[in-house]
C-alpha cells in the first residue's frame, strides 16, 4: 500500500510543493514547526533513512542541501536545522526548519498558516531553488 508520502508525489493527495526531480520531492509541512518548515523526500519508498542505497541516499542530501539554500534565501532565520525522525510516516523526509529558536527544532512547538499563506511562501520558495 503507497505511503502518505507516494501519494502526494503522485499528486493523489494536495502538496505545496517547493521543487521535484527525477528521484525527489520537497514540499511544506502542513504542520510546520517554523514558517518554511520543508520536508525532502525521495521518490523511493523506503522507511529507514539508513536503509536507503547509498546513491539514493547522498542523491537525498544533496537534493536536501539544495532545499536548505533556498529557504535561507526565503526565510528570514539564524539557520536551517535538520531532522530526520521518521516515526510519523513510514517514508523517509527530512524534515528542514528555519530556525531562530531552539523550540522551534522541537516538534512540539507549531505555527498556524493559511493556505494562502502556504502558497505565497511555496512560490517564494521555488523562486530560489
Amino acid at each position: 500500500m503507497p505511503t502518505l508520502f507516494t501519494k502526494i508525489i503522485n499528486g493523489e493527495i494536495p502538496s505545496y510543493k517547493i521543487a521535484e526531480d527525477e528521484n525527489f520531492y520537497a514540499f511544506l509541512d502542513i504542520h510546520p514547526n517554523a514558517k518554511g518548515h520543508t520536508l525532502c523526500i525521495p521518490k523511493k519508498e523506503e522507511d529507514k533513512l539508513f536503509d536507503l542505497d547509498e546513491e539514493t541516499y547522498l542523491g537525498l542530501m544533496r537534493f536536501s542541501r539544495k532545499i536548505a539554500k533556498a529557504l535561507k534565501k526565503t526565510i528570514s532565520c539564524k539557520r536551517i536545522g535538520m531532522a530526520v525522525v521518521g516515526l510519523e510516516v513510514p517514508h523517509v523526509h527530512v524534515h528542514l526548519i528555519p530556525l531562530n529558536e531552539m523550540k522551534e527544532m522541537t516538534f512540539a512547538h507549531k505555527v498556524s498558516m493559511s493556505a494562502t499563506a502556504f502558497e505565497e511562501l511555496a512560490l517564494k520558495i521555488q523562486s530560489n531553488v
